[in-house]
């Protein structure tokens, strides 16, 4: 007698979902896991390209390719909006009347932009002296807008957090300071970085050095912003507090929620529309047979693809073990990092996890890139990122000597724990 294979059915075929489904297939034959994969286009873009878009270091085509050909052969993809979840029925219903049953599913739909969330952002400007560069659309539309800009003030404004790589705002920032300078008008504009933080960055060892590179840069910052209206015909933010930043060209990034099927899936997500996840062990603590990777999950660290990368073998791992029966033991530390373009052609690295953040030094160890300190080979580094990215981390192949835990050798402070 033949037994039935049971069914892994993953929503979302981007950066986490697909190197999900990838390791997964090759830890079980198809005998004996089913792998179902959805997502609502088969445009894979690679995310921390958009960045590039606006000033002309990418292009679009670049930085796009099809979800299906990053899938391993025998996991079946599905382009269809989902429509909703059933928890307790352990099935999921398409937008095109598929319904698929699972014995684990892995939410990986990551954060999408709500833009019409915050008043008049959408509105008279949009697209023309408003824009936001975290989607292709308007990273391709404000690609235009600063080719026309000759001078002004520029002001680049986080409505709220979480954002999908909160990093890139001020990478935004650093970069246009090199594009105006780089085209002989830096004199003529003026940049201001908006923020709702009371800093630069989060984590305050960070934040002071990434506001001491704003400065060094002439950026000036608004700090404990929370912006309520955005006006392009009058070219004003306006704070909820009444403060009121004047600009010529703006770039927004919005709030930011789950994916909207999560709305209409009774116990699935929280009001912002994520999913309720274990810190440690990434399996949803809505029901045992849900995990989540990237940034679909309620976890308290960064929205960014290295914290996908990292999730994804300690995820991996225990979906394994969920599958087989046996206890769920790996565990994840939070562990992210990113390279943070800061322009002429030089980048900055952070290193951290849920318990100690950015401190001086070298990553992965005592020889490696230089930690909080700008330099070319952090540039390079970013870079290069992209290549393995296609070609490692979504085909689901381990990095020699790197691993999801935070290293602690080449850090220049003692580290937590």
């Amino acid at each position: 007698m033949t037994t039935a294979p049971q069914r892994l059915v993953i929503l979302g075929a981007g950066t986490g979902g697909t190197l999900a489904a990838n390791r997964l297939r090759k830890k079980f034959k198809e005998d004996r896991l089913r792998i179902d994969i959805v997502d609502q286009d088969n445009r894979h873009v690679y995310q921390p390209g958009l960045l590039f878009v606006p000033f002309g270091l990418a292009e679009p085509d670049e930085i796009v390719r099809g979800r299906d050909r990053q899938l391993k052969k025998g996991i079946h993809y599905h382009q269809s909006p989902i429509d909703t979840v059933d928890i307790e029925a352990n099935a999921v219903a398409l937008a095109d009347g598929t319904v698929l049953d699972y014995d684990v599913l892995l939410v990986a739909t990551g954060a999408v932009l709500l833009p019409d969330e915050t008043e008049g952002l959408t509105g008279p400007g949009w697209r023309q002296n408003v824009h936001t560069f975290y989607d292709m659309e308007g990273a391709t539309a404000l690609a235009g807008a600063l080719d026309d800009f000759e001078g002004g003030h520029l002001v680049i404004n986080v409505i709220d957090l979480p954002i999908k790589c909160p990093v890139a705002p001020l990478e935004f920032a650093f970069l246009a300071d090199w594009y105006f300078t780089d085209r002989g008008i830096r004199d003529d504009v003026r940049i201001t970085y908006v923020t709702p933080l009371d800093g630069a960055f989060t984590k305050p060892t960070a934040s002071a050095a990434l506001g001491s590179l704003l400065d060094d840069k002439h950026v000036e910052i608004v700090t404990e912003f929370n912006t309520g209206e955005v006006d392009g015909e009058a070219g004003t933010l306006v704070s909820f507090d009444g403060r009121e930043v004047e600009f010529d060209l703006a770039v927004v990034i919005p709030l930011h929620g789950g994916a909207s099927y999560v709305e209409n899936s009774p116990g699935l997500g929280d009001e912002l529309g994520f999913i309720p996840t274990d810190n440690a062990t990434l399996q949803s603590t809505v029901k045992d047979n849900i995990f989540v990777i990237g940034d679909a999950a309620d976890v308290p660290t960064s929205k960014a693809g290295s914290v996908t990368h990292f999730e994804g073998e300690v995820l991996v791992e225990n979906i394994e073990a969920f599958l087989v029966g046996r206890p769920i033991e790996h565990t994840y530390d939070g562990h992210a990092n990113c390279f943070i373009e800061t322009g002429f052609s030089k980048a900055l690295l952070i290193d951290f996890n849920y318990e100690n953040e950015p401190v001086g030094g070298h990553y992965p160890g005592p020889v490696g890139l230089p930690l909080l300190k700008e330099s070319r080979a952090n540039h390079l580094g970013k870079l290069m990122f992209q290549s393995f990215y296609w070609h490692g981390l979504l085909p689901g192949r381990d990095i020699p000597g790197i691993g999801p835990d935070m290293p602690t050798l080449g850090k220049k402070q003692p580290i937590a724990g």
